[in-house]
């Protein structure tokens, strides 16, 4: 019996010294399964920055020779650069992108996405890398005189959107009784309107008014700047608070020198790009 006692307490005392090393191992074991889980430790193994997005001016567009240029395009471009990756933008529609994202289809979203609550009930958005608000453009024979929201919001009142982008959910907001039409892309949503089928249509800041400079012989700006405030943020799959705490340390340090502010000046308060466009 006594050489028993002795041998249960050694046991015991083995596993009180023991229980600390066990217990680093695990948090090393636990830490090492999430950094390789990580999307940002993905992206350096394969040396390739995959970036989901979709075309819109002057997020991002298709200059003459075919390449991806915009807003989104430097951020992304600069964001691979930093990681010292390649980039790869896969396109891809609007409705159907943030499921492109959860199936793997590429690593994260960088398309001017506004961070919304439905939204991030499937993602994780980092912090706001930029804000843009929602704005409306109006035929000038259909909508001749509206000067207000309230003079759109009526069932005989036409808007065109695209097709699951924030500018669905501002105009059911703000515009209840108007009567929405859903396009696929913004630029059929846009043509619609000069086809005078439309009374207009609600967008992201600032295409807009681009498009009332582009056709001012039939659009016109019945508001004056935007009637929402939304910030942007890069969407990720949720679950790796590795990638979400990287992504927003690089949103940070970009914001402090100055960069985002200078390219979204560029981008989005000069012309000076027009010429390269298709």
């Amino acid at each position: 019996m006594q050489t028993f006692r002795l041998a249960t307490c050694a046991l015991a005392l083995l596993v009180l010294l023991a229980a600390p090393f066990a217990s680093r191992a695990s948090a090393a074991s636990i830490q090492n399964d999430l950094a390789q889980a990580s999307v940002v430790e993905q992206i350096i193994k394969r040396g390739v920055l995959r970036v989901g997005m979709d075309t819109f001016e002057p997020w991002a567009m298709k200059d003459k020779n075919g390449q991806f240029i915009g807003f989104e395009i430097d951020v992304a471009n600069r964001l691979a650069e930093d990681m010292g990756v390649k980039i790869e933008f896969i396109p891809t529609a609007w409705s159907g992108i943030i499921p492109a994202l959860l199936t793997g289809k590429f690593d994260v979203i960088i398309g001017g996405m506004g961070i919304l609550p439905q939204r991030a009930l499937k993602v994780n958005f980092t912090e706001p890398y930029d804000y843009t608000g929602m704005s409306i453009v109006a035929h000038q024979e259909k909508a001749g005189g509206f000067s207000s929201l309230a003079d759109f919001n009526r069932p005989e009142v036409e808007i065109a959107v695209k097709l699951g982008t924030s500018a669905v959910a501002a105009a059911k907001k703000y515009l209840p009784q108007a009567t929405l039409r859903l396009f696929e892309t913004e630029p059929q949503a846009y043509q619609e309107l000069r086809n005078g089928k439309v009374h207009a249509v609600v967008g992201n800041a600032p295409k807009p008014a681009f498009e009332a400079l582009a056709y001012s012989d039939t659009l016109f700006l019945p508001l004056a700047g935007t009637f929402t405030r939304e910030p942007v943020g890069f969407a990720l799959r949720k679950g790796d608070p590795d990638a979400l705490a990287f992504f927003n340390s690089w949103i940070t340090g970009v914001r402090e020198e100055g960069w985002l502010q200078e390219r979204h000046r560029y981008w989005f308060e000069t012309r000076d790009w027009v010429g390269q466009v298709q």
